[in-house]
Protein backbone atom coordinates (compact mmCIF):
# COMPACT_ATOMS: atom_id res chain seq x y z
CA UNK A 1 0.00 0.00 0.00
CA UNK A 2 0.91 3.70 -0.33
CA UNK A 3 2.10 5.20 2.98
CA UNK A 4 0.82 8.88 3.51
CA UNK A 5 3.63 9.09 6.47
CA UNK A 6 6.31 8.02 4.39
CA UNK A 7 6.61 4.62 5.66
CA UNK A 8 9.33 2.06 4.40
CA UNK A 9 7.28 -1.16 4.29
CA UNK A 10 10.13 -3.59 4.03
CA UNK A 11 11.15 -1.99 7.74
CA UNK A 12 7.38 -2.78 8.38
CA UNK A 13 8.23 -6.27 7.55
CA UNK A 14 11.47 -6.80 8.85
CA UNK A 15 9.70 -5.27 12.37
CA UNK A 16 7.01 -7.97 12.03
CA UNK A 17 9.12 -10.85 10.85
CA UNK A 18 11.10 -10.14 14.34
CA UNK A 19 7.87 -9.96 16.12
CA UNK A 20 7.19 -13.61 14.94
CA UNK A 21 10.86 -14.48 16.30
CA UNK A 22 9.59 -13.40 19.77
CA UNK A 23 6.21 -14.84 19.27
CA UNK A 24 7.48 -18.27 18.11
CA UNK A 25 9.84 -17.84 20.82
CA UNK A 26 6.78 -17.80 23.64
CA UNK A 27 4.70 -20.66 21.76
CA UNK A 28 7.48 -23.23 22.17
CA UNK A 29 7.16 -22.98 26.06
CA UNK A 30 3.24 -22.84 25.85
CA UNK A 31 2.82 -25.81 23.73
CA UNK A 32 4.54 -27.78 26.47
CA UNK A 33 2.22 -26.60 29.32
CA UNK A 34 -1.21 -26.90 30.29
CA UNK A 35 -3.06 -24.61 33.60
CA UNK A 36 -5.79 -24.99 36.18
CA UNK A 37 -7.51 -22.76 33.92
CA UNK A 38 -7.03 -24.23 30.59
CA UNK A 39 -8.30 -27.13 32.71
CA UNK A 40 -11.35 -25.60 34.26
CA UNK A 41 -12.12 -24.44 30.09
CA UNK A 42 -12.27 -27.59 28.81
CA UNK A 43 -13.93 -28.96 31.47
CA UNK A 44 -16.97 -25.98 30.71
CA UNK A 45 -16.94 -26.94 27.14
CA UNK A 46 -17.39 -30.57 27.20
CA UNK A 47 -20.64 -29.47 30.04
CA UNK A 48 -19.67 -29.08 33.01
CA UNK A 49 -21.18 -26.31 34.93
CA UNK A 50 -22.78 -24.70 38.50
CA UNK A 51 -21.39 -25.53 41.93
CA UNK A 52 -21.58 -27.24 44.84
CA UNK A 53 -23.64 -26.27 48.40
CA UNK A 54 -20.97 -23.95 49.31
CA UNK A 55 -21.01 -21.91 46.08
CA UNK A 56 -17.31 -23.67 44.67
CA UNK A 57 -17.63 -24.24 41.04
CA UNK A 58 -17.68 -27.85 40.06
CA UNK A 59 -14.84 -26.71 37.12
CA UNK A 60 -12.98 -25.89 39.89
CA UNK A 61 -13.64 -29.00 41.97
CA UNK A 62 -12.45 -31.23 39.64
CA UNK A 63 -9.44 -29.40 38.56
CA UNK A 64 -8.03 -29.08 42.13
CA UNK A 65 -8.90 -32.85 42.83
CA UNK A 66 -6.59 -33.87 39.59
CA UNK A 67 -3.97 -31.12 41.20
CA UNK A 68 -3.89 -32.23 44.31
CA UNK A 69 -3.32 -36.32 43.47
CA UNK A 70 -0.75 -35.02 41.36
CA UNK A 71 -2.01 -35.65 37.94
CA UNK A 72 -2.76 -32.96 36.00
CA UNK A 73 -0.31 -32.75 33.85
CA UNK A 74 -2.51 -35.69 32.10
CA UNK A 75 -5.08 -33.26 31.52
CA UNK A 76 -8.84 -33.00 32.61
CA UNK A 77 -10.38 -34.78 29.88
CA UNK A 78 -8.22 -38.00 30.17
CA UNK A 79 -9.60 -38.63 32.85
CA UNK A 80 -12.80 -37.24 32.63
CA UNK A 81 -12.95 -39.60 29.61
CA UNK A 82 -11.57 -42.95 31.25
CA UNK A 83 -14.48 -42.05 33.69
CA UNK A 84 -17.08 -41.95 31.25
CA UNK A 85 -15.92 -44.93 29.49
CA UNK A 86 -16.41 -47.14 32.80
CA UNK A 87 -19.21 -45.09 34.41
CA UNK A 88 -21.56 -44.42 31.16
CA UNK A 89 -21.77 -41.27 33.35
CA UNK A 90 -22.31 -37.79 31.73
CA UNK A 91 -19.04 -35.30 32.22
CA UNK A 92 -21.67 -33.11 34.62
CA UNK A 93 -22.85 -36.42 36.70
CA UNK A 94 -19.02 -37.34 37.46
CA UNK A 95 -18.27 -33.83 38.23
CA UNK A 96 -20.86 -34.39 41.13
CA UNK A 97 -19.71 -37.23 42.44
CA UNK A 98 -16.44 -36.16 42.80
CA UNK A 99 -17.97 -32.98 44.39
CA UNK A 100 -19.53 -34.85 46.88
CA UNK A 101 -16.65 -37.02 47.68
CA UNK A 102 -18.10 -40.37 45.80
CA UNK A 103 -15.47 -41.18 42.83
CA UNK A 104 -11.97 -41.00 42.10
CA UNK A 105 -11.53 -40.52 38.61
CA UNK A 106 -7.40 -41.64 38.73
CA UNK A 107 -8.73 -44.94 39.96
CA UNK A 108 -10.04 -46.07 36.52
CA UNK A 109 -7.97 -47.98 33.87
CA UNK A 110 -6.13 -45.83 31.32
CA UNK A 111 -7.84 -45.77 28.12
CA UNK A 112 -6.42 -44.94 24.25
CA UNK A 113 -6.94 -41.74 22.70
CA UNK A 114 -9.24 -42.96 20.44
CA UNK A 115 -11.31 -44.37 22.53
CA UNK A 116 -11.59 -41.02 24.90
CA UNK A 117 -12.10 -39.30 21.73
CA UNK A 118 -15.46 -41.70 21.07
CA UNK A 119 -16.50 -41.17 24.66
CA UNK A 120 -16.65 -37.14 24.81
CA UNK A 121 -17.77 -36.61 20.78
CA UNK A 122 -21.52 -36.13 22.07
CA UNK A 123 -20.37 -33.96 24.46
CA UNK A 124 -17.76 -31.77 22.30
CA UNK A 125 -20.37 -31.45 19.40
CA UNK A 126 -23.18 -30.23 21.35
CA UNK A 127 -19.99 -27.32 22.54
CA UNK A 128 -18.73 -26.81 19.44
CA UNK A 129 -22.70 -26.34 17.67
CA UNK A 130 -23.53 -23.98 19.93
CA UNK A 131 -20.45 -21.88 19.42
CA UNK A 132 -21.11 -22.01 15.86
CA UNK A 133 -25.30 -20.99 16.18
CA UNK A 134 -24.10 -17.98 18.53
CA UNK A 135 -21.65 -16.75 15.77
CA UNK A 136 -24.29 -17.66 12.89
CA UNK A 137 -26.79 -15.71 14.93
CA UNK A 138 -24.44 -12.44 14.61
CA UNK A 139 -23.80 -13.01 11.38
CA UNK A 140 -27.37 -12.99 10.64
CA UNK A 141 -27.87 -10.17 12.38
CA UNK A 142 -25.22 -8.23 10.75
CA UNK A 143 -26.89 -9.63 6.97
CA UNK A 144 -30.65 -8.47 7.91
CA UNK A 145 -30.48 -5.45 10.29
CA UNK A 146 -27.10 -4.69 9.85
CA UNK A 147 -24.52 -2.25 11.97
CA UNK A 148 -23.26 1.08 13.11
CA UNK A 149 -20.62 2.41 10.44
CA UNK A 150 -17.06 2.22 11.74
CA UNK A 151 -15.04 3.22 13.94
CA UNK A 152 -17.88 1.94 16.39
CA UNK A 153 -19.52 4.04 19.20
CA UNK A 154 -17.97 1.81 22.20
CA UNK A 155 -19.38 3.04 25.69
CA UNK A 156 -18.83 1.07 29.39
CA UNK A 157 -21.53 0.39 31.99
CA UNK A 158 -20.36 -0.62 35.51
CA UNK A 159 -23.22 -0.67 37.86
CA UNK A 160 -21.88 -4.19 39.86
CA UNK A 161 -26.29 -4.99 39.10
CA UNK A 162 -26.92 -6.55 35.92
CA UNK A 163 -29.99 -5.41 35.67
CA UNK A 164 -29.55 -1.80 35.92
CA UNK A 165 -26.35 -2.75 33.32
CA UNK A 166 -29.24 -3.51 31.45
CA UNK A 167 -31.23 -0.81 31.59
CA UNK A 168 -28.52 1.89 31.11
CA UNK A 169 -26.87 -0.70 28.03
CA UNK A 170 -30.23 -0.13 26.38
CA UNK A 171 -30.26 3.57 27.16
CA UNK A 172 -26.88 3.60 25.51
CA UNK A 173 -27.71 1.92 22.14
CA UNK A 174 -30.87 3.88 22.09
CA UNK A 175 -28.50 6.92 21.89
CA UNK A 176 -26.12 5.54 19.30
CA UNK A 177 -23.63 3.44 20.63
CA UNK A 178 -22.34 0.08 18.63
CA UNK A 179 -20.56 -1.81 21.56
CA UNK A 180 -21.30 -2.47 24.78
CA UNK A 181 -18.71 -3.18 27.05
CA UNK A 182 -19.91 -4.68 30.92
CA UNK A 183 -16.91 -3.60 32.49
CA UNK A 184 -15.97 -6.04 35.88
CA UNK A 185 -15.67 -5.70 39.23
CA UNK A 186 -12.62 -4.15 40.49
CA UNK A 187 -10.37 -7.13 41.66
CA UNK A 188 -11.90 -10.11 39.38
CA UNK A 189 -8.98 -10.74 37.45
CA UNK A 190 -7.62 -11.63 40.48
CA UNK A 191 -10.14 -14.69 41.12
CA UNK A 192 -8.83 -18.31 40.27
CA UNK A 193 -12.68 -19.02 39.74
CA UNK A 194 -15.51 -17.65 37.81
CA UNK A 195 -18.36 -16.82 39.91
CA UNK A 196 -21.73 -18.46 39.03
CA UNK A 197 -25.19 -16.92 38.59
CA UNK A 198 -26.81 -13.11 38.02
CA UNK A 199 -25.24 -11.03 39.99
CA UNK A 200 -26.30 -7.70 41.56
CA UNK A 201 -23.10 -6.50 43.70
CA UNK A 202 -20.23 -5.50 42.52
CA UNK A 203 -17.37 -2.58 42.82
CA UNK A 204 -16.63 -0.65 40.29
CA UNK A 205 -18.17 -3.25 37.36
CA UNK A 206 -19.97 -6.08 37.71
CA UNK A 207 -18.77 -9.94 37.76
CA UNK A 208 -18.13 -11.28 34.50
CA UNK A 209 -20.21 -14.29 34.76
CA UNK A 210 -22.31 -17.02 32.33
CA UNK A 211 -25.72 -16.03 33.25
CA UNK A 212 -24.71 -12.16 33.05
CA UNK A 213 -23.32 -12.29 29.55
CA UNK A 214 -27.23 -14.57 29.12
CA UNK A 215 -28.68 -11.75 30.31
CA UNK A 216 -27.11 -8.69 28.80
CA UNK A 217 -26.94 -10.68 24.95
CA UNK A 218 -30.64 -11.29 25.68
CA UNK A 219 -31.10 -7.51 25.86
CA UNK A 220 -29.05 -6.19 23.15
CA UNK A 221 -30.53 -8.32 20.76
CA UNK A 222 -34.42 -7.31 21.67
CA UNK A 223 -32.84 -3.67 21.57
CA UNK A 224 -31.02 -3.92 18.34
CA UNK A 225 -33.97 -5.42 16.88
CA UNK A 226 -35.61 -2.15 17.94
CA UNK A 227 -33.01 0.36 16.83
CA UNK A 228 -32.42 -1.70 13.27
CA UNK A 229 -28.44 -2.32 14.33
CA UNK A 230 -26.59 -5.15 15.58
CA UNK A 231 -25.24 -3.85 18.98
CA UNK A 232 -22.05 -6.31 19.79
CA UNK A 233 -21.56 -6.97 23.74
CA UNK A 234 -17.96 -6.99 25.26
CA UNK A 235 -16.54 -8.71 28.35
CA UNK A 236 -12.96 -9.33 29.75
CA UNK A 237 -11.47 -12.75 29.33
CA UNK A 238 -8.24 -11.40 30.88
CA UNK A 239 -7.19 -12.56 34.48
CA UNK A 240 -6.27 -15.84 35.91
CA UNK A 241 -9.82 -16.92 34.21
CA UNK A 242 -8.45 -15.97 30.78
CA UNK A 243 -9.57 -18.86 29.14
CA UNK A 244 -12.67 -20.19 31.17
CA UNK A 245 -14.48 -16.78 30.33
CA UNK A 246 -13.58 -16.49 26.67
CA UNK A 247 -15.19 -19.94 26.78
CA UNK A 248 -18.31 -18.97 27.88
CA UNK A 249 -18.30 -15.85 25.98
CA UNK A 250 -18.39 -18.30 22.88
CA UNK A 251 -21.18 -20.36 24.44
CA UNK A 252 -23.79 -17.46 24.97
CA UNK A 253 -22.85 -14.87 22.01
CA UNK A 254 -20.50 -12.17 23.04
CA UNK A 255 -18.40 -10.55 20.39
CA UNK A 256 -15.71 -8.73 21.63
CA UNK A 257 -13.50 -9.32 24.55
CA UNK A 258 -10.36 -7.23 26.15
CA UNK A 259 -8.10 -10.62 25.59
CA UNK A 260 -4.28 -9.04 25.82
CA UNK A 261 -1.03 -11.41 25.90
CA UNK A 262 0.76 -8.94 28.44
CA UNK A 263 -1.78 -6.78 30.18
CA UNK A 264 -2.25 -8.80 33.44
CA UNK A 265 1.38 -9.96 33.75
CA UNK A 266 2.09 -5.92 33.83
CA UNK A 267 -0.74 -4.42 35.43
CA UNK A 268 -1.87 -6.84 37.69
CA UNK A 269 1.30 -8.78 38.40
CA UNK A 270 -0.24 -12.35 37.13
CA UNK A 271 2.74 -14.94 36.96
CA UNK A 272 3.73 -14.62 32.80
CA UNK A 273 3.94 -18.21 32.40
CA UNK A 274 0.32 -18.90 33.21
CA UNK A 275 -0.85 -15.38 31.62
CA UNK A 276 0.91 -16.60 28.19
CA UNK A 277 0.22 -20.21 28.22
CA UNK A 278 -3.75 -19.33 28.83
CA UNK A 279 -3.90 -16.45 26.24
CA UNK A 280 -3.32 -18.83 23.66
CA UNK A 281 -5.90 -21.00 24.66
CA UNK A 282 -8.36 -18.28 24.88
CA UNK A 283 -7.32 -16.73 21.57
CA UNK A 284 -8.30 -20.26 20.35
CA UNK A 285 -11.61 -20.01 21.37
CA UNK A 286 -11.93 -16.05 20.27
CA UNK A 287 -11.10 -16.65 16.85
CA UNK A 288 -13.71 -19.91 16.61
CA UNK A 289 -16.78 -17.97 17.83
CA UNK A 290 -15.20 -14.94 15.90
CA UNK A 291 -14.99 -12.35 18.41
CA UNK A 292 -12.94 -9.35 17.91
CA UNK A 293 -10.27 -9.49 21.16
CA UNK A 294 -9.11 -5.88 22.16
CA UNK A 295 -5.66 -5.49 23.00
CA UNK A 296 -4.25 -3.12 26.16
CA UNK A 297 -1.29 -1.60 24.93
CA UNK A 298 -3.22 1.74 25.67
CA UNK A 299 -2.04 1.22 29.45
CA UNK A 300 1.50 1.61 29.43
CA UNK A 301 0.89 5.16 28.34
CA UNK A 302 -0.69 5.73 32.05
CA UNK A 303 2.15 4.72 33.48
CA UNK A 304 4.68 5.94 30.62
CA UNK A 305 5.53 9.01 29.09
CA UNK A 306 3.31 8.56 25.21
CA UNK A 307 6.36 10.73 23.47
CA UNK A 308 9.18 9.03 24.95
CA UNK A 309 7.39 5.26 24.70
CA UNK A 310 4.95 5.39 21.94
CA UNK A 311 7.31 2.82 20.40
CA UNK A 312 6.48 -0.07 22.90
CA UNK A 313 2.66 0.40 22.11
CA UNK A 314 3.81 -0.32 18.56
CA UNK A 315 6.14 -3.43 19.39
CA UNK A 316 3.64 -4.70 21.99
CA UNK A 317 0.85 -4.61 18.95
CA UNK A 318 2.92 -6.56 16.70
CA UNK A 319 3.69 -9.28 19.44
CA UNK A 320 0.46 -9.37 20.25
CA UNK A 321 -0.56 -9.82 16.56
CA UNK A 322 1.91 -13.15 15.72
CA UNK A 323 0.85 -14.56 19.70
CA UNK A 324 -2.73 -14.15 17.86
CA UNK A 325 -1.47 -15.76 14.52
CA UNK A 326 -0.29 -18.05 16.77
CA UNK A 327 -3.61 -19.35 18.04
CA UNK A 328 -5.49 -18.98 14.67
CA UNK A 329 -6.85 -15.80 15.32
CA UNK A 330 -7.31 -13.40 12.16
CA UNK A 331 -5.83 -10.01 11.39
CA UNK A 332 -10.04 -9.33 10.87
CA UNK A 333 -10.71 -9.72 15.00
CA UNK A 334 -7.76 -8.06 16.18
CA UNK A 335 -8.56 -4.68 18.00
CA UNK A 336 -5.30 -3.89 18.55
CA UNK A 337 -4.54 -1.07 21.16
CA UNK A 338 -3.70 2.49 21.07
CA UNK A 339 -4.44 6.06 23.14
CA UNK A 340 -4.35 9.77 22.47
CA UNK A 341 -2.58 9.88 26.08
CA UNK A 342 -0.53 13.13 25.14
CA UNK A 343 -0.10 15.78 27.70
CA UNK A 344 -2.34 18.52 26.37
CA UNK A 345 0.00 21.43 26.95
CA UNK A 346 2.34 19.59 24.60
CA UNK A 347 3.01 22.12 21.34
CA UNK A 348 1.86 19.82 18.61
CA UNK A 349 0.81 17.30 20.76
CA UNK A 350 -2.23 16.67 18.10
CA UNK A 351 -0.03 16.31 15.36
CA UNK A 352 2.12 13.73 17.15
CA UNK A 353 -1.07 12.04 17.97
CA UNK A 354 -2.35 11.56 14.18
CA UNK A 355 0.93 10.71 13.08
CA UNK A 356 0.80 7.59 15.16
CA UNK A 357 -3.00 6.67 14.53
CA UNK A 358 -2.21 6.91 11.25
CA UNK A 359 1.19 4.82 11.25
CA UNK A 360 -0.62 2.17 13.51
CA UNK A 361 -3.85 2.04 10.73
CA UNK A 362 -1.29 1.70 7.88
CA UNK A 363 0.97 -0.86 9.52
CA UNK A 364 -2.35 -3.12 10.55
CA UNK A 365 -4.49 -2.69 7.58
CA UNK A 366 -7.24 -5.33 8.27
CA UNK A 367 -7.09 -4.79 12.06
CA UNK A 368 -10.82 -3.03 13.67
CA UNK A 369 -8.16 -0.99 15.61
CA UNK A 370 -8.72 -0.02 19.47
CA UNK A 371 -8.44 3.71 19.91
CA UNK A 372 -8.65 4.99 23.76
CA UNK A 373 -9.40 7.89 24.47
CA UNK A 374 -7.35 10.22 27.29
CA UNK A 375 -7.52 9.63 30.39
CA UNK A 376 -4.19 10.40 32.22
CA UNK A 377 -4.42 14.35 31.92
CA UNK A 378 -8.25 14.45 32.53
CA UNK A 379 -8.67 17.02 35.12
CA UNK A 380 -12.27 16.74 36.39
CA UNK A 381 -12.75 19.91 34.19
CA UNK A 382 -15.65 18.89 31.84
CA UNK A 383 -15.70 21.97 29.63
CA UNK A 384 -11.65 21.15 28.81
CA UNK A 385 -12.06 17.24 28.45
CA UNK A 386 -14.93 17.28 26.20
CA UNK A 387 -12.69 18.96 24.23
CA UNK A 388 -9.98 16.50 24.40
CA UNK A 389 -12.49 13.91 23.57
CA UNK A 390 -13.59 16.08 20.50
CA UNK A 391 -9.95 15.77 19.34
CA UNK A 392 -9.65 12.69 19.96
CA UNK A 393 -12.70 11.77 17.75
CA UNK A 394 -11.41 13.72 14.88
CA UNK A 395 -8.52 11.56 14.74
CA UNK A 396 -10.34 8.38 15.30
CA UNK A 397 -12.42 9.28 12.25
CA UNK A 398 -9.66 10.70 10.43
CA UNK A 399 -7.34 7.77 10.56
CA UNK A 400 -10.10 5.22 10.15
CA UNK A 401 -10.21 3.57 13.51
CA UNK A 402 -12.31 0.52 13.94
CA UNK A 403 -13.40 0.81 17.67
CA UNK A 404 -13.23 4.16 19.59
CA UNK A 405 -13.82 3.96 23.35
CA UNK A 406 -15.45 7.24 24.33
CA UNK A 407 -14.42 9.37 26.44
CA UNK A 408 -16.36 10.97 29.13
CA UNK A 409 -16.55 14.69 30.18
CA UNK A 410 -17.14 13.46 33.81
CA UNK A 411 -13.80 10.99 33.54
CA UNK A 412 -11.64 11.73 36.52
CA UNK A 413 -14.72 12.20 38.52
CA UNK A 414 -17.39 9.47 39.01
CA UNK A 415 -19.04 6.34 37.25
CA UNK A 416 -20.18 7.82 34.12
CA UNK A 417 -24.23 8.99 34.31
CA UNK A 418 -26.61 8.32 31.43
CA UNK A 419 -26.42 11.88 30.27
CA UNK A 420 -22.63 11.46 30.55
CA UNK A 421 -22.98 9.09 27.48
CA UNK A 422 -25.18 11.05 25.95
CA UNK A 423 -23.49 13.85 25.72
CA UNK A 424 -19.93 11.76 24.85
CA UNK A 425 -21.83 9.62 21.88
CA UNK A 426 -23.77 13.41 20.49
CA UNK A 427 -19.72 14.61 20.70
CA UNK A 428 -18.32 11.75 17.89
CA UNK A 429 -21.39 11.17 15.86
CA UNK A 430 -21.73 14.96 15.39
CA UNK A 431 -17.65 14.53 14.30
CA UNK A 432 -17.63 11.20 12.37
CA UNK A 433 -20.21 12.50 10.26
CA UNK A 434 -19.15 15.90 9.29
CA UNK A 435 -15.95 14.70 9.00
CA UNK A 436 -16.49 11.26 7.52
CA UNK A 437 -13.98 11.45 4.63
CA UNK A 438 -11.74 13.79 5.79
CA UNK A 439 -8.75 11.14 5.67
CA UNK A 440 -9.25 10.45 1.84
CA UNK A 441 -9.03 14.44 1.32
CA UNK A 442 -5.83 15.19 3.07
CA UNK A 443 -2.41 14.06 2.61
CA UNK A 444 0.67 15.13 4.88
CA UNK A 445 3.47 17.14 3.88
CA UNK A 446 6.83 15.51 3.18
CA UNK A 447 9.33 15.24 5.37
CA UNK A 448 7.06 17.43 7.44
CA UNK A 449 6.23 16.96 11.43
CA UNK A 450 3.41 14.26 11.34
CA UNK A 451 6.15 11.89 8.55
CA UNK A 452 9.06 12.41 10.43
CA UNK A 453 6.81 11.43 13.82
CA UNK A 454 6.02 8.32 12.66
CA UNK A 455 9.12 7.48 10.97
CA UNK A 456 11.00 7.74 14.10
CA UNK A 457 7.88 5.68 16.25
CA UNK A 458 8.67 2.62 13.76
CA UNK A 459 12.68 2.69 13.90
CA UNK A 460 12.54 3.04 17.72
CA UNK A 461 10.25 0.28 17.97
CA UNK A 462 12.80 -2.19 15.34
CA UNK A 463 15.50 -1.09 17.88
CA UNK A 464 13.03 -2.60 21.15
CA UNK A 465 12.02 -5.49 18.92
CA UNK A 466 15.43 -6.39 18.13
CA UNK A 467 16.59 -6.29 21.64
CA UNK A 468 13.17 -8.37 22.96
CA UNK A 469 14.36 -10.75 20.38
CA UNK A 470 18.29 -11.13 21.91
CA UNK A 471 16.63 -11.78 25.62
CA UNK A 472 13.21 -13.11 24.75
CA UNK A 473 10.15 -12.07 26.05
CA UNK A 474 10.43 -13.49 29.25
CA UNK A 475 13.59 -11.58 30.24
CA UNK A 476 12.30 -8.18 28.22
CA UNK A 477 9.45 -8.11 30.96
CA UNK A 478 11.67 -8.90 34.00
CA UNK A 479 13.38 -5.82 32.76
CA UNK A 480 10.52 -3.14 32.60
CA UNK A 481 10.50 -3.00 28.67
CA UNK A 482 6.64 -2.33 28.77
CA UNK A 483 5.24 0.30 30.69
CA UNK A 484 8.27 0.78 33.20
CA UNK A 485 6.80 -2.28 35.35
CA UNK A 486 8.83 -5.24 36.15
CA UNK A 487 8.04 -8.32 36.54
CA UNK A 488 9.87 -11.62 37.54
CA UNK A 489 9.24 -15.12 35.39
CA UNK A 490 8.59 -17.06 38.74
CA UNK A 491 6.36 -14.12 40.59
CA UNK A 492 3.35 -13.10 40.65
CA UNK A 493 0.24 -14.66 40.92
CA UNK A 494 -1.12 -18.06 39.94
CA UNK A 495 2.09 -20.03 39.26
CA UNK A 496 1.45 -22.61 41.26
CA UNK A 497 -1.74 -23.53 38.59
CA UNK A 498 1.03 -24.17 35.82
CA UNK A 499 1.83 -27.89 34.91
CA UNK A 500 4.17 -29.51 32.38
CA UNK A 501 2.36 -31.64 29.77
CA UNK A 502 2.44 -35.74 30.54
CA UNK A 503 2.28 -38.43 28.04
CA UNK A 504 -1.07 -38.83 28.15
CA UNK A 505 -2.66 -35.05 27.70
CA UNK A 506 -5.26 -34.55 25.87
CA UNK A 507 -7.05 -31.22 24.04
CA UNK A 508 -9.31 -31.83 21.16
CA UNK A 509 -10.64 -28.31 21.21
CA UNK A 510 -7.29 -26.65 19.52
CA UNK A 511 -7.23 -28.42 16.23
CA UNK A 512 -11.24 -28.72 16.01
CA UNK A 513 -11.41 -24.83 16.66
CA UNK A 514 -8.50 -24.40 14.10
CA UNK A 515 -7.45 -27.19 11.62
CA UNK A 516 -4.51 -25.34 10.94
CA UNK A 517 -2.69 -25.89 14.24
CA UNK A 518 -0.98 -28.53 15.72
CA UNK A 519 -3.13 -30.72 18.10
CA UNK A 520 -2.14 -29.56 21.45
CA UNK A 521 -0.83 -32.99 22.84
CA UNK A 522 2.59 -34.27 22.95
Amino acid sequence: MQSKLGIDFTKVQHARGIAKNIADGVQRFVDNYTTVAVERTLCRLVGIDNTDADGVPLPNILVEDLKNKNVLEHGALFFIGNAIIETGKSPQQIAEQISAGDLDITAFPFRSQSEIANAFKPYIDASINQIKERRSKREHYLETIGEGSRPYLYVIVATGNIYEDVVQAEAAARQGADIIAVIRTTGQSLLDYVPFGATTEGFGGTFATQENFRIMRRALDKVGEEVGRYIRLCNYCSGLCMPEIAAMGALEGLDVMLNDALYGILFRDINMQRTLIDQFMSRAINGFAGVIINTGEDNYLTTADAVEEAHTVLASDLINEQLALLAGLPEEQMGLGHAFEMDPDLENGFLFELAQAQMTREIFPKAPLKYMPPTKFMTGNIFRGHLQDALFNLIGVWTSQGIQLLGMPTEAIHTPFMSDRYLSIENAKYIFNNMRNIGDEVEFKKDGIIQKRAQEVLDKTIGLLEEIEKEGLFLALEKGIFGGVKRQKDGGKGLRGVSLKGTHYYNPFIPLMNPKLEPCNL
